[in-house]
């Protein structure tokens, strides 16, 4: 409702923390957006104050071009989830022409593991990359530095974070790819390999602030973890199925 999305604006301004709201993922919710309130789902959004620097808007597969425009003038990030929007054939690719020249942050998500499945960001960047240059028909859309950008650099932006970058001061947040792998051989082109060719395995090491939390491809506990996973999944299946109707 209007009352719920300004109170969620105001109290987001007060205590300074982020939104996270879905945007024109499907056809019907624009439809319906129009029907209930009158217009478009961004300026609706917009008139209840949620479109901000701190926003990420997540699909954003059925916005027109002059909803770009607002996005970018607001400094929204837009969260693009092209397996998600594939599998559940959303029948639109999030404008990222559009978003990008508008001067908004676009930026790279799996969504969930429901309507995903992997949520590999190797992956996702490549099927971003692909998705943007056959639903534009133009294969110098989105190449693959910028993809590089949306999954990293831009990611961090959209989270508020110091990361997503190498320099002095920022947080040592970083991963050490292999390249003695099939993926990257021959290794003319680092960016292009990353997203074209490479996936999750080809990382050796993760350093998340400063600790190794992987280390040439073993993770300290890395059994009981899937164990215990399985077992919470099999878990929470059984209470559902016990469940009553």
């Amino acid at each position: 409702s209007p009352d719920g999305l300004k109170w969620c604006a105001e109290y987001a301004a007060q205590e300074k923390i982020g939104i996270h709201i879905h945007l024109s993922e499907t056809e019907k919710e624009v439809t319906d957006c129009v029907t209930q309130h009158g217009k478009l789902p961004a300026p609706y959004l917009d008139d209840c104050g949620i479109l901000t620097p701190r926003t990420v808007a997540a699909h954003c597969c059925w916005l027109d071009e002059a909803e770009c425009t607002l996005l970018g003038k607001r400094g929204v990030s837009a969260s693009h989830n092209p397996s998600s929007n594939m599998k559940l054939a959303t029948h639109r690719a999030m404008p990222y022409p559009w978003l990008s020249r508008a001067g908004a942050n676009p930026c790279l998500g799996t969504d969930g593991c429901a309507s995903n499945n992997n949520l590999d960001m190797f992956e996702e960047a490549k099927t971003a990359a692909l998705l943007q240059k056959f639903f534009w028909n133009d294969p110098t859309i989105l190449p693959a530095p910028d993809a590089l950008l949306m999954a990293a650099t831009n990611g961090a932006k959209a989270l508020a974070l110091p990361t997503g970058k190498l320099a002095v001061g920022a947080p040592a947040d970083l991963i050490l790819i292999s390249t003695k792998t099939s993926c990257n051989t021959p290794l003319h082109n680092p960016a292009s390999n990353l997203i074209y060719s490479c996936s999750g395995s080809a990382v050796e090491t993760t350093i998340c602030n400063g600790a190794v939390l992987m280390l040439e491809r073993e993770i300290p506990g890395e059994m009981e973890i899937l164990t215990g996973a399985a077992e919470a999944a099999n878990n929470l299946v059984k209470r559902s199925q016990d469940a009553p109707a």
